[in-house]
């Protein structure tokens, strides 16, 4: 129970300062065709462990779990897990949370069902928001980490998949302001690649897909299956209901 109050109160603080920062881009429709990809949430498990879970844990999901993605023990064991861990542990993570205050000014928040908290009604669903996120980091030396994102304005995390994509500068321009023609503001015109990544600018995408759909299958793990069965009752149920239907319109024929 303590476990998941502190979950609740971690998710709550990171939600409201993402809120908090609203009047960024417009968020990205998130490639939802990858949730039934398990390639894709295979490769989107392997850079959550690599990228993540060095600061971020995911508490309530255990390592066992990862076999539904058609992966054995020994894989996981092998790719997915650090050598002091047991198959049936939870993916916690070794970060000292003094560490991580002085760090980041607090401690990351748990993964596990960040892509179900993160939705806002008009914007989009918490995995758009996730995939327009990771896609909007750019240097800002103003900042401590040195970047920045569009999608959440003044965010303390840095871009921890910076060598895959490279290092950006965002590009602005001043431009009135429609309400006070007095004042000007600073609209967004673009990046501007200052290094490359490891990644193309497509692959990179795709990847930030794949690690999103990990983050969205991980805070539901049976969504896909559940909505599989849902169809298949339904369908069952439309049958049944013809078949009802014809039976009693055979049983009350000769009744008038």
């Amino acid at each position: 129970m303590k476990k998941l109050i502190a979950l609740l109160l971690v998710l709550l603080t990171w939600t409201g300062a993402a809120r908090a920062s609203e009047g960024g881009i417009a968020w990205d429709k998130f490639p939802q065709q990858k949730l039934t990809e398990l390639g894709a949430l295979q490769n989107g498990a392997k850079l959550f462990v690599n990228y993540c879970q060095n600061c971020h844990a995911a508490a309530f999901m255990q390592y066992s779990r990862l076999t539904d993605l058609g992966l054995t023990e020994e894989q996981i064991k092998s790719n997915l897990m650090f050598p002091t861990d047991r198959i049936g542990d939870t993916m916690k993570v070794a970060l000292d949370p003094k560490s991580a205050k002085a760090w980041f000014g607090g401690l990351p928040p748990d993964l596990t069902v960040i892509a179900r908290s993160r939705s806002v009604q008009g914007q989009g669903s918490g995995a758009d928001y996730l995939y327009t996120y990771l896609r909007s980091y750019y240097r800002d030396d103003t900042k401590a980490t040195g970047w920045n994102n569009l999608a959440f304005p003044g965010v303390g995390m840095p871009h921890v998949l910076w060598e895959l994509q490279g290092q950006r500068a965002a590009k602005f321009t001043e431009v009135k302001d429609a309400l006070d023609p007095s004042k000007s503001v600073h609209q967004f015109a673009g990046y501007e690649q200052i290094t490359p990544g490891k990644l193309s600018a497509l692959d990179y995408d795709n990847a930030v897909g794949d690690l999103v759909a990990y983050l969205q299958w991980m805070g539901e793990p049976s969504q896909v299956k559940r909505t599989h069965i849902g169809v298949g009752v339904l369908i069952f149920l439309a049958f049944f209901t013809f078949i009802a239907w014809r039976l009693n319109a055979s049983y009350w024929k000769d009744v008038k």
